[in-house]
Protein backbone atom coordinates (compact mmCIF):
# COMPACT_ATOMS: atom_id res chain seq x y z
CA UNK A 1 0.00 0.00 0.00
CA UNK A 2 1.39 3.21 -1.10
CA UNK A 3 0.13 6.73 1.13
CA UNK A 4 1.10 10.07 -0.35
CA UNK A 5 1.73 13.05 2.01
CA UNK A 6 -1.90 14.25 1.55
CA UNK A 7 -3.39 11.00 2.06
CA UNK A 8 -1.96 12.01 5.76
CA UNK A 9 -2.89 15.36 5.94
CA UNK A 10 -6.68 14.70 4.86
CA UNK A 11 -6.87 11.97 8.20
CA UNK A 12 -5.33 14.56 10.27
CA UNK A 13 -7.54 17.30 9.18
CA UNK A 14 -10.83 14.72 9.37
CA UNK A 15 -9.62 13.54 12.99
CA UNK A 16 -9.76 16.86 14.02
CA UNK A 17 -13.32 17.41 12.35
CA UNK A 18 -14.37 13.94 14.42
CA UNK A 19 -12.68 15.97 17.39
CA UNK A 20 -15.19 18.46 17.01
CA UNK A 21 -18.85 16.20 16.48
CA UNK A 22 -16.93 13.55 19.80
CA UNK A 23 -16.06 15.91 22.24
CA UNK A 24 -13.31 13.69 23.99
CA UNK A 25 -10.03 15.65 23.61
CA UNK A 26 -8.10 12.37 23.18
CA UNK A 27 -8.83 12.31 18.96
CA UNK A 28 -7.23 15.24 18.48
CA UNK A 29 -3.90 13.71 19.28
CA UNK A 30 -4.25 11.26 16.64
CA UNK A 31 -5.30 13.81 14.07
CA UNK A 32 -2.28 15.88 14.62
CA UNK A 33 -0.14 12.29 14.49
CA UNK A 34 -1.01 12.43 11.32
CA UNK A 35 -0.44 15.71 10.16
CA UNK A 36 2.85 15.30 11.57
CA UNK A 37 3.36 12.25 9.23
CA UNK A 38 2.39 14.40 6.18
CA UNK A 39 4.98 16.65 7.27
CA UNK A 40 7.30 14.12 7.12
CA UNK A 41 6.32 12.97 4.04
CA UNK A 42 6.95 15.75 2.47
CA UNK A 43 10.21 16.25 3.71
CA UNK A 44 11.37 13.06 3.18
CA UNK A 45 8.79 11.18 0.42
CA UNK A 46 10.44 7.59 0.59
CA UNK A 47 9.43 6.80 3.76
CA UNK A 48 8.05 3.46 4.33
CA UNK A 49 4.25 2.54 4.39
CA UNK A 50 5.32 0.36 8.42
CA UNK A 51 7.47 3.50 8.96
CA UNK A 52 4.43 5.53 8.09
CA UNK A 53 2.16 3.88 10.51
CA UNK A 54 5.52 3.77 13.34
CA UNK A 55 5.81 6.90 13.50
CA UNK A 56 1.59 7.94 13.40
CA UNK A 57 1.46 5.86 16.21
CA UNK A 58 4.52 6.68 18.51
CA UNK A 59 3.52 10.50 17.40
CA UNK A 60 -0.22 10.09 19.01
CA UNK A 61 0.44 8.08 21.82
CA UNK A 62 3.22 10.37 22.47
CA UNK A 63 0.98 13.47 22.85
CA UNK A 64 -1.57 11.94 24.20
CA UNK A 65 0.57 10.77 26.87
CA UNK A 66 1.99 14.30 27.50
CA UNK A 67 -1.34 15.97 27.68
CA UNK A 68 -2.37 13.89 30.20
CA UNK A 69 0.90 13.74 32.18
CA UNK A 70 2.14 17.10 31.74
CA UNK A 71 -0.27 19.86 30.02
CA UNK A 72 -3.35 18.50 31.99
CA UNK A 73 -2.17 18.26 35.51
CA UNK A 74 -5.03 18.57 38.08
CA UNK A 75 -2.31 19.24 41.29
CA UNK A 76 -3.24 23.15 40.62
CA UNK A 77 -6.35 23.01 40.32
CA UNK A 78 -8.18 25.62 42.32
CA UNK A 79 -10.63 24.42 45.53
CA UNK A 80 -12.84 27.34 44.73
CA UNK A 81 -16.91 26.95 44.74
CA UNK A 82 -16.00 22.86 46.64
CA UNK A 83 -18.21 22.89 49.96
CA UNK A 84 -14.98 21.55 51.29
CA UNK A 85 -13.04 24.58 50.74
CA UNK A 86 -15.70 26.14 53.18
CA UNK A 87 -15.53 23.29 56.49
CA UNK A 88 -13.73 25.03 59.25
CA UNK A 89 -13.54 28.41 57.69
CA UNK A 90 -13.97 31.28 60.85
CA UNK A 91 -16.17 34.38 60.16
CA UNK A 92 -18.40 36.19 61.85
CA UNK A 93 -22.29 36.65 62.21
CA UNK A 94 -23.80 39.78 60.93
CA UNK A 95 -27.04 38.34 61.24
CA UNK A 96 -28.34 36.98 64.95
CA UNK A 97 -28.95 33.09 64.59
CA UNK A 98 -31.90 31.28 66.11
CA UNK A 99 -32.22 27.52 67.24
CA UNK A 100 -33.50 25.24 64.74
CA UNK A 101 -37.15 25.54 64.48
CA UNK A 102 -37.95 29.28 65.47
CA UNK A 103 -39.21 30.93 62.70
CA UNK A 104 -36.58 33.33 61.82
CA UNK A 105 -33.84 30.23 62.42
CA UNK A 106 -31.34 31.72 59.63
CA UNK A 107 -28.55 33.75 60.43
CA UNK A 108 -25.74 35.79 57.80
CA UNK A 109 -21.83 34.97 58.23
CA UNK A 110 -19.51 37.00 56.71
CA UNK A 111 -16.03 35.88 55.88
CA UNK A 112 -12.47 38.02 55.73
CA UNK A 113 -11.37 36.13 52.21
CA UNK A 114 -14.80 34.79 50.09
CA UNK A 115 -15.65 31.44 50.47
CA UNK A 116 -17.11 29.46 47.55
CA UNK A 117 -17.21 32.48 45.76
CA UNK A 118 -19.27 34.97 48.16
CA UNK A 119 -17.94 36.64 51.88
CA UNK A 120 -21.25 36.82 53.33
CA UNK A 121 -23.31 33.09 53.30
CA UNK A 122 -26.75 32.35 54.96
CA UNK A 123 -26.49 29.96 58.19
CA UNK A 124 -28.05 27.86 60.54
CA UNK A 125 -26.82 26.28 64.29
CA UNK A 126 -28.41 24.34 66.74
CA UNK A 127 -28.11 27.03 69.59
CA UNK A 128 -28.64 30.43 69.38
CA UNK A 129 -26.10 32.59 68.90
CA UNK A 130 -25.83 36.78 68.74
CA UNK A 131 -24.67 39.12 65.87
CA UNK A 132 -21.04 39.90 66.12
CA UNK A 133 -19.61 36.54 67.34
CA UNK A 134 -17.08 34.25 65.43
CA UNK A 135 -18.39 31.08 64.37
CA UNK A 136 -17.05 28.21 62.49
CA UNK A 137 -17.94 26.17 59.31
CA UNK A 138 -19.44 22.65 60.68
CA UNK A 139 -21.06 21.50 57.29
CA UNK A 140 -22.43 22.60 54.02
CA UNK A 141 -26.17 21.71 53.37
CA UNK A 142 -26.76 23.43 49.88
CA UNK A 143 -26.50 26.59 49.79
CA UNK A 144 -26.63 27.21 53.52
CA UNK A 145 -23.40 26.49 55.92
CA UNK A 146 -23.97 24.89 59.35
CA UNK A 147 -22.29 26.97 62.02
CA UNK A 148 -21.52 26.53 65.74
CA UNK A 149 -19.70 29.10 68.18
CA UNK A 150 -16.15 29.18 67.93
Amino acid sequence: MELAWWHWMVLGLGLGLLELAVPSFFIIWFGLGALLVGVAMLVVPEIAFTTQILLWTAASVLMTMLWFKVFRRDDGKTRSGQANEALGEIGILVRAIEPLGVASARGEVRFQKPVMGSDVWPCLADEAIAAGERVRVLAVDGQLLKVGKY
